[in-house]
């Protein structure tokens, strides 16, 4: 090599300082909910410490960008199992929710994890049909959830639990707490306000029928058969 030529090696790092840098995989930052710090609307403080356990549990999740979460409670002037009798009733889910046309199911239908319900919604909304398939169904805790697998709709990936829970106090006083939480996608073009606003209103109100419903069977003394 001549005086003044460039070394092999120098010749290769100043390639490579000329070739494109590849830009950076981003990172999806996955964080968890945190439910179980906040009080929400609907239930007192008392409940809430009584019950943090059951929400560190049953709705917490794991989440990243593009996605939101939310829990709701509701309380209702009822024994439990005229509340749970209701919410169970995974091919019902007009009993008590808003918004629902129809809801059909396979013929033979048993109610157990895995099974899925065709749901039509009402005109009005941003949405037509869903699929929706049952994930959890724990009669002794009081514990069901679904997610939507299908249909016309903008809920992407959507996730729901929904636990019951009895208070009763000194003179024979009897009520529920029903906590409902859920994580979502943000659909494209919403913000995460928009899309939490929407899903707490659909919820709140379907809670609020829950109640109603509930509190009209306790004072007949005829809760729904499973």
């Amino acid at each position: 090599m001549e005086k003044g030529e460039p070394s092999a090696e120098e010749e290769k790092q100043e390639q490579e300082s000329q070739e494109p840098t590849q830009p950076e995989e981003p990172t999806l930052t996955r964080t968890t909910t945190t439910h179980h710090l906040s009080l929400p609307s609907g239930m007192t403080q008392e409940e809430f410490n009584e019950l943090n356990q059951h929400i560190t549990e049953f709705h917490t999740y794991r989440i990243n960008l593009g996605k939101c979460s939310s829990l709701l409670a509701q309380k209702i002037h009822a024994p439990l199992q005229i509340v749970w009798s209701i919410v169970r009733r995974f091919d019902k889910p007009q009993t008590y929710k808003h918004f629902i046309k129809s809801c059909s199911v396979k013929e033979g239908f048993v109610t157990t994890v895995g099974c899925t319900r065709d749901v039509t919604v009402i005109s009005g909304l941003p949405a037509a049909t869903s699929t929706e398939r049952l994930d959890i169904l724990d009669d002794d805790r009081h514990v069901t959830g679904f997610s939507i697998i299908g249909g016309e709709h903008r809920l992407r990936n959507y996730r729901s639990v929904t636990t019951v829970h009895e208070f009763e106090r000194e003179g024979n006083k009897i009520w529920t707490v029903v906590l409902e939480s859920y994580v979502v996608d943000v659909p494209e073009g919403n913000s995460e306000e928009d899309t939490r606003l929407f899903a707490d209103t659909v919820i709140k109100l379907n809670l609020q029928k829950l109640a109603s419903v509930s509190e009209g069977l306790a004072k007949e003394g005829e809760p729904i058969s499973r």
